[in-house]
């Protein structure tokens, strides 16, 4: 199945906040016809509301991609209405955080092609990263029909098994959170030293922001590149020496991921 088809018989969205609409957004400028597109959301948002799409209106009969974007907690009331949805050539793609495939195919049925995606927030901006595992009916079709919607987004990872999803979560779900709070304490650490607090937000902002563009698209290894720049003896070997301490940056990381890890586990068993 291909983009074609998905112009020819339709794609629902179940839920459009912000996650949603970043991905409409990608399709509708990469050439989705408005009028392929079916959404249910209770509260549409001006945005949606101007771009021409289906809202409320109900389904197209064969859909090629139903993408389940709702809160977990609204899962509940929100799948039933697929569940008379026929099966045969749809894909169910979701990306709401913490539903397992199971539970998708108690509601939808066993024989439903179901893809489960974990993208993050930067997302909404084209620079997300999301990960993708399919059940035992998704053809290798369909995992490429959804990684050529999600790649509208950001870029596209597949799974080996879905256990790993919570690692997912882990890493690069909450992982922008981490960063935020990284890039405050920066800030924080640079007006203690004397400088203002707007010039300390700029550089740590900038700082952080530029280093993931040359980590992301540079040939070295992230460690190569930090050897890059530390000359020995200088400023940037002091600061790492204390960054890089027994009880400093690694094994704070390596436990603040399993923390949000086995919280995610702890959700999709709940």
């Amino acid at each position: 199945m291909n983009m074609d088809a998905v112009a020819a018989r339709g794609l629902v969205l179940l839920g459009c906040g912000k996650m949603g609409s970043a991905m409409l957004a990608g399709w509708l400028e990469g050439g989705l016809p408005v009028g392929s597109v079916w959404v249910q959301d209770p509260f549409p948002s001006d945005w949606l509301k101007a771009t021409g799409v289906h809202i409320n209106e109900g389904f197209p009969n064969a859909p090629a991609v139903v993408l389940i974007a709702v809160k977990p907690q609204m899962m509940g009331e929100a799948l039933p209405a697929l569940a008379a949805l026929p099966k045969d050539g749809t894909v169910f793609l979701s990306v709401a955080a913490g539903v397992s495939i199971a539970s998708y195919e108690d509601a939808l049925g066993k024989d439903a092609s179901i893809v489960r995606a974990m993208p993050n927030t930067p997302a909404a901006l084209g620079k997300g990263i999301t990960a993708i595992i399919g059940n035992g009916n998704s053809t290798s079709a369909d995992l490429d029909l959804a990684d050529a919607l999600l790649c509208a987004v950001g870029q596209v990872v597949r799974l080996s098994e879905e256990s790993q999803m919570d690692a997912v979560t882990g890493v690069s779900g909450s992982g922008p959170a981490y960063v935020f709070y990284m890039i405050d304490a920066l800030a924080a650490a640079g007006v203690a030293q004397g400088l203002p607090s707007d010039l300390a937000m700029q550089l740590a902002k900038a700082t952080v922001a530029g280093a993931g563009v040359l980590a992301e698209t540079a040939n070295e290894t992230p460690e190569r590149l930090r050897i890059n720049v530390t000359s020995p003896n200088g400023t940037t070997q002091a600061g790492l020496e204390v960054l890089m301490g027994e009880d400093a940056l690694a094994p704070l990381m390596a436990a603040t991921v399993k923390a949000a890890t086995d919280r995610s586990k702890e959700l999709g068993n709940g």
